[in-house]
């Protein structure tokens, strides 16, 4: 499950890619304008500066930027950043990977469920950027999908 950590870097994430290119915003007007409390938004933003998604600017004239254009900014690395792996469970994992201790892992269908959840979720994450999130029309989603909402 996506985390508010997680959550809260996406509604950041989109805010900067909102602004024209270039332009600075302060913490304070992102956090306000997407319902964040600052100083979580401090200690996201500052993973996603370390990881190299923005910028950030001192002083008066300072703030934060998106440090590449959003085209370029996939979901799933986002999120991985924020949250870590996409798998469910940690044998289905690809990048932190830990065996199970109480099942056979070439037989558990849990598992094998599990890797496909993971790589579903992968497939939509990896291949969605940051401007198609930011563009994308909500009234486009999937019929199937809100009747189970």
């Amino acid at each position: 499950m996506l985390t508010k950590k997680g959550k809260y870097g996406l509604k950041a994430l989109v805010h900067l890619s909102g602004l024209p290119a270039g332009q600075l915003a302060f913490v304070n007007d992102i956090a306000i304008a997407n319902n964040i409390p600052k100083k979580f938004l401090d200690a996201i933003l500052g993973e996603l500066r370390n990881a190299g998604f923005v910028q950030s600017r001192k002083g008066k004239e300072g703030g934060y930027r998106l440090a590449r254009p959003a085209s370029e900014i996939r979901i799933g690395h986002v999120v991985r950043v924020l949250d870590g792996p996409l798998a469910p469970i940690p044998c289905a994992s690809r990048t932190q990977y830990q065996r199970c201790e109480d099942c056979d892992e070439a037989t558990c269908q849990v598992r094998h469920m599990m890797l496909e959840v993971r790589q579903a979720i992968a497939e939509v994450l990896d291949n969605r950027s940051l401007a198609a999130m930011r563009d994308a029309d909500n009234d486009d989603f999937p019929v199937e999908l809100t009747s189970r909402i």
